[in-house]
């Protein structure tokens, strides 16, 4: 069960895997007409900068105090660091993904030491007045009164790599609702190591009915039991009401070994509720809940298509629009001074660094749009750095820097922002390569607001079904939000009446990453920026992967990739 791994760059290190989940009670009621509707914000702190560091975010759980969040927070436990957590609990106002759009309702601060010693972790929420900072500037913002409970329940992850996909529906349950018949759906729930159960999953809730199907579901065996295939699992039948305060029907346990026999008399589970069956001698339950269908199904990681040989490419896109400022003036984000580099030249090393090693051949398409280029002066938004069509190669990073630092002396800075034309260049050559040997990764670096907005998510739309994902650096200080539409976190890419396929957008501000700290240099900002921008890829790549069913091939069965793989043929350019 141990899951001790030694992790690139940690200088051969052990890390061990661990999942939080967070539970809270009696929370703080923000809302005027209803009750909050919580989400819980995990954040890490850096030891040299002392930097507190957005590491993930749960659901929301509309109406509900006492929220149990399925989403759990996946997390390396180092013995020999002081690895400082903080979450801070928000009811969400909005879709925004600004924090500061929503009502802050109490934090917890403390060290994944603690909570690993007391595996159930319980603690009263501080409000911001609570710390001493707080109380040193004066500051008078925050709850004012007991901000509720949060536990963290902490178990060490199996490296268990199977997931399960399963239905189930149910027949005459009891009716809840005065006016109606019930509003039902599932809740799963783990057996934790101390015997308490923590929520792992809920299915969607079927409206005015006793007979409901669900629809199928797929969860992780280490979500669900640790591997365990004995563990019980609890799952709950309940009466959805808008209040968040659902009503319980009833409640069965199972194990994986049992639901693992799939459609079968012993899958068919008596709906238990225990005040009813207490009060009514003659009770026998409040339904029955059958098991429709069972699978188990591997999972294949990241790293089990880079050893069987998929090559990742890199195609950089760059702004030269005039909104950069003249690159001969100290002011311009283009401007090339001999004792740094400039925001454009730290993103390409930086991300250029970490993908170079997993390009065989190294060769880079090198792209730029939004200049006059000679010598007619055309506007073109989708022109070689090499100047040459044919070829947009450049020979390793440093060849595309190289490239860059080359193009802003032969061309003219002008407009507008289009972002459609490089995206639709890299769909094209990704559209040539779609069984699972080859994925496609665009960066964009730019320092203005779309102006092709509606071509820009159209060619999204269309990419998300392609073997690519596109990363966007926003540099200097424009105004971002459009960046945060195409990003997709909370609402899918659309155009036309089509969504995206999947989310492939990641964006990043480059304004994140500056010398705010003593201790911060190029190179510390250049891995800080090379994480944040990368950390979504593996995640997109295997949603691709997995929505086409393409499994990984063994490593001494992939053959070598040829060179320059995103050249297109004649007719494509």
């Amino acid at each position: 069960m141990a899951t001790d791994m030694f992790l690139p760059g940690s200088s051969m290190i052990p890390a061990t895997l661990v999942e939080l989940s967070v539970s809270c009670r009696k929370l703080i009621d923000a809302d005027v007409f209803s009750k909050s509707d919580p989400m819980c914000v995990l954040f890490t702190q850096d030891p040299g900068s002392k930097k507190w560091t957005e590491f993930g975010r749960t659901e929301i759980i509309w109406n509900n105090l006492n929220p149990d969040f399925v989403k759990k927070f996946i997390i390396h436990y180092f013995f020999e660091e002081c690895q400082k957590l903080k979450f801070e609990i928000y009811d969400v106002d909005c879709k925004s993904a600004n924090l500061d759009k929503h009502d802050f309702l109490g934090k917890l601060e403390c060290t994944l030491a603690e909570i690993m010693i007391a595996n159930r972790y319980v603690k009263r929420l501080q409000d911001d007045t609570d710390s001493s900072e707080a109380k040193k500037n004066n500051q008078q913002g925050g709850p004012k009164r007991d901000s509720g409970v949060i536990i963290v329940n902490a178990e060490e992850l199996s490296s268990c790599k199977e997931e399960a996909t399963m239905q189930f529906c149910a027949h005459q349950l009891d009716k809840k609702d005065f006016f109606g018949k019930s509003d039902p759906f599932l809740t799963f729930y783990r057996c934790n190591e101390d015997g308490s159960y923590t929520v792992v999953h809920r299915t969607e809730v079927i409206k005015r009915t006793l007979n409901p199907t669900w629809r199928p579901f797929t969860i992780s065996i280490r979500l669900l039991c640790n591997g365990d295939y004995d563990r019980p699992i609890k799952v709950e039948c309940y009466d959805w009401d808008a209040d968040g305060g659902h009503d319980l029907i009833g409640v069965f346990l199972t194990s994986l070994k049992e639901l693992s026999r799939g459609r079968d008399i012993s899958n068919v589970y008596e709906c238990i509720n225990p005040k009813k069956k207490e009060k009514k001698k003659n009770y026998k339950n409040s339904g029955i809940v059958d098991l429709l269908s069972f699978s188990v199904d591997k999972v294949y990681t990241f790293l089990d298509y880079i050893r069987g040989g998929t090559q990742i490419h890199c195609t950089f896109a760059i702004d030269f629009t005039a909104s950069n400022g003249n690159p001969t003036s100290p002011s311009s984000l283009h401007y090339i001074s001999p004792y740094n580099l400039n925001p454009y030249a730290t993103s390409l090393h930086a991300v250029g660094n970490i993908i170079q090693d997993y390009d065989s051949d190294k060769l880079f398409p090198a792209l730029g749009f939004g200049a006059r280029l000679p010598p007619t002066g055309i506007v073109s938004h989708e022109f070689p750095l090499s100047g040459t069509i044919e070829n947009p190669y450049c020979e390793g990073i440093q060849g595309v820097i190289d490239a860059y630092h080359h193009t802003l002396h032969s061309v003219q800075l002008y407009g507008p922002t289009n972002f459609a034309p490089c995206i639709n260049y890299v769909a094209r050559c990704a559209s040539l390569h779609q069984d699972g040997n080859d994925y496609f990764i665009l960066l964009i670096l730019t320092d203005g607001i779309i102006t092709d907005m509606p071509q820009t998510m159209e060619a999204v739309v269309n990419a998300s079904k392609l073997p690519m994902s596109i990363i966007i650096i926003g540099i200097g200080d424009a105004d971002f939000e459009a960046m945060e539409i195409l990003d997709g976190d909370e609402v899918r890419v659309s155009s036309r009446g089509r969504y995206a396929e999947r989310d492939i957008v990641q964006f990043v501000p480059m304004r994140n990453f500056t010398f705010s700290n003593q201790g911060d240099n190029s190179l510390t900002i250049q891995a800080r920026l090379a994480k944040e921008v990368l950390e979504e890829i593996p995640d997109q790549f295997l949603s691709y992967m997995k929505k086409h069913s393409i499994k990984p091939k063994p490593p001494l069965m992939r053959q070598p990739t040829i060179s320059s793989i995103t050249s297109l043929p004649a007719s494509e350019q």
